[in-house]
This record gives C-alpha cells, structure tokens and sequence, in this order.
C-alpha cells in the first residue's frame, strides 16, 4: 500500500478553495514546511485547477515511492491513464537530472507496484516557464506501457493530456482506491538496501513480500532469536547462511548489523566483508546519504565525519582483523557478521601474509581460526554469522567454508553450531568437514538459514540455475532454464561490442545503472579499447552520474569479479575473452603472460576462472547482453578458435542473437 499528502476526485479538487488544499497537504508533511515548498504547491495547485477542467479522475499529491525515499508531485488518474507528474517550478529548461527523475518514479511503480505492471504510465516532466514542449507520444522497445516522458510547460499541459490520452486510453476507468492501496513490493539493490536499513527501516519495509521476501524475513528472524537466546544464556553460537547468488545474504547480514547498534547495552554488531569494493561503496554511499538528510534539516556535517559514524558498523574484514592483532582485548562487538565467510583466507595464505607484510614470523592459524579467537575473548556471550556462496571462492588462498568448520572442531567446539541443510551440498565443499564436527559437537540443521530464491533479479529468479547449467556444460537443462526465464528478462548474444553498448544504452531507462563486466584474466579485449589491468575506482564506477567519465555509465571502464561481486547492475554486457574456451569435455581456462595464453593446471585456479564468470553472470537485475568477440588470425593471442566454440556453445543453448 502507497501513501500520500492529499487525495481528492478531480471535480471535487476543481470546487475547493486553494487554501484548503494546501493546507491539507502541509498538515501530512511530517516535517516543518519551507516557504519554498509551500509556494511550489500553491504554483502546482493553480496550474492544475487551469488545466483539469473538464477531464474527470483522481489526483494524488506528494504519492510515495518508498524504494527511492521519496515522493512524486502529483499522480493522475484519468481514465484508463495514470500521469506520473513532477514539477520543476520557475525552470527554464528541461534538465536531463530532472528528466530522469520522473522516469525513476515511473520505473519504480512499473516494476514494483503490482496494479501499475499493466496499466499505461505517463511521466510528464514540466518546466514551467520552458519557452517550447516536446509532446511527442511514443513508446519503447520494453513494449510495458510505460512512454517516454513528456516534456512540457505549464501552458501545454493540458494539450499533452488530451493528447496522451487520443492516443492511448481505451476508455476504461481504474478505480484510485484499488489502484492506491494496492501491492507495493519492490526490491532494492544492496545499497539502495543499506540506505534504507540504515535509515530505520526493517528488512520486510524494503523488499517484496513473496516466497523470496518471506524466505529472508524467516532467516532473519532465525538469526535474532539465536542473538537474544545467545545473550539471555551467556553462549557463543556460530551459524552459517548459505544461498544461491542474489538471496539476498548481504542483505540479511546489514539488517542484523542495523537490529544491534546499541553499544551502551553491549548489544552491537559489526558487518564484516573481506570484498573490498563492496564495503568502500556501501560506506561512501551511507556517508554521502548522511551528508544529505543532514543538510535537508539545516545541519552541516562534512563527509569525514559521516564515514567515520558509518564504519562503526560496516568494516573490510582484514581491517578489523588487523585491528584485533594489535589489540588483545574482546572487541567492543559481542555479534559479528561475516560476508562471504567463503573468501577467508586459508592458513597458508594467512601464515604467509603475516610474515611478508606484518612481521609476525610465529603466526599459526588461517584466518578464519584467528576472528573466531577474537569473538572468543569475551566472557559472557558472542555469536558469528557466516554468509556463504557457494561456488563464489575467485581468489588465491580463498578457504571455502570448510577451514571454519575445522577451527570450530579443533580449538572452539564449546561453540554452539548452526547450518543450513544446503552446507552439505558439493559447491561448498564442506561434507567431510561437517561429518567431522558431528563427531565433536552438536550442530544443529535449519531449513530458514538458507535462501533459495534470488532477490537481484526481480524479474528472472531462475537466472543463477541457468548460469550453473551453462557453466556445468549441461546444455539441455541450461536450454530448459532459459526458456523459463521471462521475456521481460531479455539475454541477448553478439560479437559485436558496439552494437551491445547501442542495446545497454537502448534498455536502460530513467537513471537505471549498466556497465561492461569482464573476467580479470581477459587481457586480450585491448583492441577493443578495454584494458582489464587499467586503474578503476569502484566507488566513482557505482554510485556517480551520467556526466561522470569514471561511471559505469561511459562505458569505457570495466568491472571484474573483484570489483562486481556482491553488487549489481539493472542491465549488465559480459564480454567474454579467450580465458575461458568452450570444449566438449570441459572448459578450457587460459591466463595470459608477456606475449602469449598459457594453460592454468591447478585445479583451484581452474575454479576460481570458472566461479569469476559465475559471477559475472548473475550481476544484471534487468538483463544481460554478452559478447564474445571474432578472433583475429593475423593475431596469434586472438585466433578464431579462441572464441568460436564458446560463441557457438551458447547459441546451441538457445540464446537470442542481437
């Protein structure tokens, strides 16, 4: 259900005195009223008392679009035509921000509110002192009812409606009550997510409340009962939370990290990742929220400041590891939030960093040993959430979840024990090791600390089975899945990477986010101006605008696995290079050194090249164009046979050609 200031018939709207109109609306602003916000309603209130006479409907001002913590102007209803409508009082010109900002309210009731899915949306855009409108009606290859946004002044307003609605309305009447009250069930991106979390909200607020929603409350709800009965009890539980890409881990993890900030009651919790672009994006991206809700109120607080309130509770792993090497005491966290619990290091490589870069010659546990030693310090009580991914371990020394297990059987078996059934199945590698705590301690199974369904695309579920299939080389099961994927989830193929950047920048609407994904081993795209090894910054590629070289948006930059995983983009271009080759057996997986591709015989680096377009497959919300370019003959690290098979595989499975 949506809210909204004020709600009025149009007739009715057109007979009441301005005045009281406005009053009303001022009344539902929880906040103390500006003068400039008062004067724009009194603007939009007399250029629509102008311009709808004559047309019968409903109209609702400052209507909720609670995913992006905000409010459109005004929505209209008549007929059969819902005019999403945001005024930019006193403006001149067509500001393409503004333009994407109407498109964005648009969007979010389009895909996440269920009465709008078939309804024609209308975004209308006015600029009410522009000199000329652009009133061209016209729709996009999405084919969804949702047009192009309208661009008009307050003079042609009227004109624009008439004419939306010559074209477009079949004479049908939605009813505002049921369109107004019904099923809102968005589903955010992970720092759209973290903003809201940490702005208040709880994890069921902010997400869609279907089996998959329903599934992350249960798990949720799991973890803070094993919190409070770990308190009450004076325990140290452990328990791990797997799921398939998307679930929505991260997702479970912030909302615990927010559920216990309270630091005086030694209730606090630390969200913990060792993905390094992940926590620097999400810490800019609540700094930079912080800087702005302040300045809303009037108050100053300088970024420094913010990021410094903000890394209380979201931390890089090795961060608080090395932190906890300097500092013997218990942390101040009694509850510790692992993500990606599967990327600790192993003893080796932890053993072996010590020595190189922090002197520490006589170092002896992986690390998933020494952070469980660190919760371990506290007397009382302490308990470890672990969010796994299976088949998601893409680095050297990464330990997969069995080193945790046998930390636990070896030196913290007093430790209470919580698994998702799913730990034992073959992507996490962990049955020898569960088999062996069983014989030590009690671990107790839970169906709810796994997450089946995926929450990053809303709109093909399926879409990680399809990736599992493709990448096992299971080609009637992957043709199978993909037939199941929506059509509204477009895949496309191509080999030509402009023609894939025409579609992304086609598909993409409003301020939704694309941008090319590449292995890290594909260092054979330079001719096609990408340089895998070219210094990007993760935060300037996310969370910065359309005017922004260093965006995503430019499309001149990439991400890979390193940077990608963890977070996701609306449309996604996957350009496959000669790394990873077709063939009927197996994957062929290649790294390229000085002048030529040599063959990885490690069966781990194998993995973590395979795991790599795993995940870069499973990052797009919207849809997903891959690339896999034409070889070269005349050049030896790009021969036709490089890239043939693997273009010829993917279209046997029956992937779309652009």
């Amino acid at each position: 259900m949506l809210n909204y200031y004020y709600r009025d018939s149009i007739q009715s709207f057109l007979n009441k005195e301005s005045s009281k109109i406005i009053g009303k609306i001022s009344l539902a602003d929880n906040f103390d009223t500006r003068n400039t916000q008062s004067k724009a309603w009194e603007i939009q209130v007399s250029v629509l008392k102008k311009v709808l006479k004559g047309f019968e409907g409903e109209l609702f001002f400052e209507f909720s679009i609670p995913r992006m913590g905000s409010r459109v102007d005004v929505l209209l209803i008549i007929q059969d035509v819902i005019f999403v409508v945001e005024f930019k009082v006193g403006e001149r010109k067509y500001l393409s921000y503004d333009i994407d900002q109407v498109w964005d309210y648009a969007l979010d009731l389009k895909n996440f509110h269920e009465p709008s899915h078939e309804a024609v949306l209308v975004p209308i855009l006015i600029a009410t002192e522009a000199s000329n409108s652009f009133l061209e009606i016209s729709t996009t290859s999405h084919n969804d009812n949702l047009i192009n946004p309208i661009k008009t002044n307050k003079s042609d307003l009227k004109k624009a409606i008439e004419l939306t609605l010559e074209f477009l309305s079949e004479n049908k009447i939605i009813d505002g009550e049921k369109y107004s009250t019904g099923r809102y069930a968005p589903t955010p991106t992970i720092v759209e997510a973290a903003l809201s979390l940490y702005n208040t909200h709880s994890v069921d607020e902010i997400t869609r409340s279907d089996a998959g929603a329903k599934n992350l409350t249960d798990t949720t709800d799991v973890i803070s009962k094993l919190i409070e009965v770990a308190r009450q009890e004076k325990k140290k539980k452990i328990c791990f939370v797997t799921g398939v890409p998307g679930a929505g881990k991260t997702l479970v993890g912030l909302n615990v990290a927010t559920e216990h900030l309270d630091y005086k009651n030694d209730d606090a919790s630390v969200y913990l990742s060792g993905n390094g672009p992940l926590v620097q994006i999400l810490q800019e991206a609540l700094a930079r929220d912080k800087v702005k809700n302040e300045k809303e109120k009037g108050n100053k607080l300088t970024k420094k400041r913010a990021r410094s309130s903000v890394k209380t509770f979201i931390q890089n792993i090795h961060h608080y590891r090395d932190e906890y090497l300097r500092d013997p005491n218990p942390p101040v966290d009694h509850v510790a939030i692992f993500d990606e619990a599967q990327r600790a290091w192993t003893k080796d490589q932890t053993v072996s960093f010590m020595k190189r870069r922090k002197g520490i010659d006589d170092f002896d546990k992986s690390e998933p040993e020494f952070l469980i030693s660190c919760l371990d310090r506290h007397d009382d009580w302490a308990v470890i959430i672990c969010l796994v991914g299976g088949g998601q371990e893409i680095n050297t020394g990464e330990a997969g979840i069995s080193e945790w297990l046998t930390a636990i059987k070896n030196r913290f078996n007093d430790w209470e024990v919580y698994i998702s059934p799913n730990l034992t199945e073959s992507e996490y590698d962990a049955v020898e090791s569960i088999q062996e705590l069983e014989g030590i301690t009690k671990v107790h199974l839970n169906e709810a600390l796994h997450l089946s369904v995926s929450m990053r695309s809303y709109r093909a579920e399926n879409l990680s089975e399809f990736v599992k299939h493709l990448l096992d080389q299971n080609i009637d099961k992957a043709r199978k899945t993909l037939r199941n994927i929506p059509k509204d989830y477009p895949i496309v193929l191509t080999r030509d990477l402009e023609k894939a950047k025409k579609w992304l920048k086609e598909k993409a609407r409003g301020s939704e986010r694309y941008g090319l994904v590449v292995s890290s081993q594909a260092e054979r795209l330079k001719p096609y101006a990408v340089d895998v090894k070219s210094p990007m910054n993760p935060i300037h590629w996310f969370l910065n605008g359309k005017d922004d070289v260093r965006s995503s948006y430019y499309l001149e930059q990439v991400a890979t696995e390193f940077h990608i995983q963890g977070l996701e983009l609306d449309w996604a271009c996957v350009i496959w290079d000669g790394d990873l080759r077709y063939s009927e057996n197996d994957w062929k997986t290649h790294s390229f050194r000085g002048k030529k591709w040599i063959n990885i015989r490690k069966k781990e680096r194998q993995d973590y090249l395979v795991n790599a377009y795993r995940v870069l497959l499973t990052r797009a919300r919207q849809g997903m164009v891959i690339v896999i370019p034409e070889g070269d003959e005349e050049d030896h690290t790009r021969k036709s046979n490089y890239y043939d098979p693997t273009y010829e595989y993917l279209k046997v499975l029956g992937i779309p050609l652009l």
